[in-house]
C-alpha cells in the first residue's frame, strides 16, 4: 500500500526547482555525513546513533529537535518505499507530484545532501483550486509529513482506493473521527482555540511541529510545552472511547520524556483526549494526578447562504 508524503525542499522551497529538474527529493539536517549503508531498517537504531551526532553539531538544539531531525532523515533515506508518492510545493502555489523510484544516495557539498530518485508526474496540484479541507491536509507546516488523504486528493493523485471520510456524524451533529490521524490534524489546526492552548504551545523547532514523535516504545501523538517552557506535555489521542490501558501507555511515554527529552528544570505532564471515558479509566486517573482527561466534541450547523 502506498504512503503519501508532503516534503518541503529547503527553507522557503529554495531548492525545489533544482529537485524538479534533477529528478530527486532531498533533505539536510545531518550535514557532511554519507549515510550510504548506514541507515538501519529500524528508525530507533538510527536515532540512537545519530541524535548525539546532530546535537554535537548543533549544541543549541534540544534533544527533541534532534529526534525530529533524525526522524525526517531516516524517513527520506529508508522509510519511504519504492512507489510511495511525494507532494512538494514549489513556492508559487503549486504542488509537484512524484513517485519514489530508487534508493538513497549521498550528494557531497550540497545544501541538501540526502537524496532519493523521483519520477515527477505530469500533473501539478494548484493550491488555490483545492477545497479548504484539502489545503489543510496538503499544506501542513514543517519539512516532512504524512498526508491524510481527502477524497479530493485521492482523485487528483489518480488513486482508486476506497474513499475514507475525514469524519462522520452522530445523530446529534457531533463529529466522530474514524482515524486518530484526522483527530490529530484537527487538534493541531485548532490548538490555539482549545483549553490546552491557553497554557501550552505546540512544540515547534524551526517550523516543525512535534507530532507523531517517534520514541523507542512507539509514537507520541503530540508534544506541547508550557508557555513558561517549564513543563513538557504528552498528548495521547483516542478517536473513540478510551480504556484504562491508555493510562499505562501515557505513563510510559511520560517516563521516557522525563529520562530522555526534558531539559534541566523541566517536568512532564500528560493529557488523554478521547470521545468518551468510562468508570475504569476514571478510577485509574484518580491515582495519577499528573495526567488529565479531556473529551473532544466538534459540532457543526448549516447556515443558509
Amino acid at each position: 500500500m502506498k504512503s503519501y508524503y508532503r516534503l518541503t525542499l529547503g527553507k522557503g522551497n529554495m531548492y525545489a526547482q533544482e529537485c524538479f529538474e534533477g529528478n530527486y527529493i532531498a533533505i539536510g539536517f545531518l550535514h557532511h555525513i554519507d549515510l550510504t549503508g548506514k541507515v538501519p531498517e529500524e528508525w530507533r537504531d538510527f536515532n540512537k546513533e545519530f541524535a548525539p551526532v546532530f546535537l554535537k553539531a548543533n549544541p543549541e538544539k534540544s534533544r527533541i529537535a534532534a529526534g525530529m531531525a533524525c526522524g525526517a532523515v531516516w524517513t527520506v533515506a529508508r522509510g519511504m518505499k519504492l512507489g510511495d508518492i511525494v507532494v512538494c510545493p514549489d513556492g508559487a502555489g503549486h504542488f509537484h507530484v512524484g513517485e519514489i523510484t530508487g534508493d538513497y544516495f549521498y550528494q557531497p557539498d550540497a545544501a541538501l545532501e540526502h537524496r532519493r530518485p523521483v519520477r515527477w508526474l505530469d500533473q501539478t496540484i494548484v493550491r488555490a483550486d483545492l477545497s479548504e479541507e484539502s489545503r489543510k491536509a496538503i499544506g501542513v507546516v514543517g519539512t516532512l509529513r504524512l498526508i491524510a488523504l481527502t477524497e479530493e486528493l485521492e482523485g487528483l493523485l489518480g488513486e482508486a482506493s476506497a474513499n475514507v471520510p475525514t469524519s462522520f456524524s452522530e445523530p446529534d451533529g457531533t463529529h466522530v473521527f474514524p482515524l486518530e490521524k484526522y483527530l490529530e490534524e484537527f487538534l493541531v489546526e485548532n490548538w490555539s482555540h482549545t483549553e490546552l492552548g491557553k497554557d501550552y504551545d505546540l512544540y515547534e523547532e524551526n517550523g516543525e511541529i512535534a507530532q507523531q514523535y517517534k520514541i523507542e516504545m512507539g509514537r507520541i501523538d503530540i508534544l506541547a510545552i508550557s508557555k513558561d517552557r517549564k513543563t513538557l506535555l504528552i498528548v495521547e489521542l483516542k478517536k473513540g472511547r478510551a480504556s484504562d490501558d491508555v493510562v499505562g501507555q501515557t505513563l510510559r511515554y511520560m517516563g521516557y520524556a522525563q529520562e530522555e527529552l526534558v531539559e534541566k528544570g523541566q517536568t512532564v505532564k500528560g493529557v488523554i483526549i478521547a470521545l468518551e471515558d468510562d468508570k475504569r479509566i476514571r478510577q485509574a486517573l484518580v491515582m495519577v494526578p499528573n495526567i488529565e482527561f479531556y473529551r473532544y466534541q466538534v459540532s457543526f450547523k448549516l447556515v443558509k447562504a
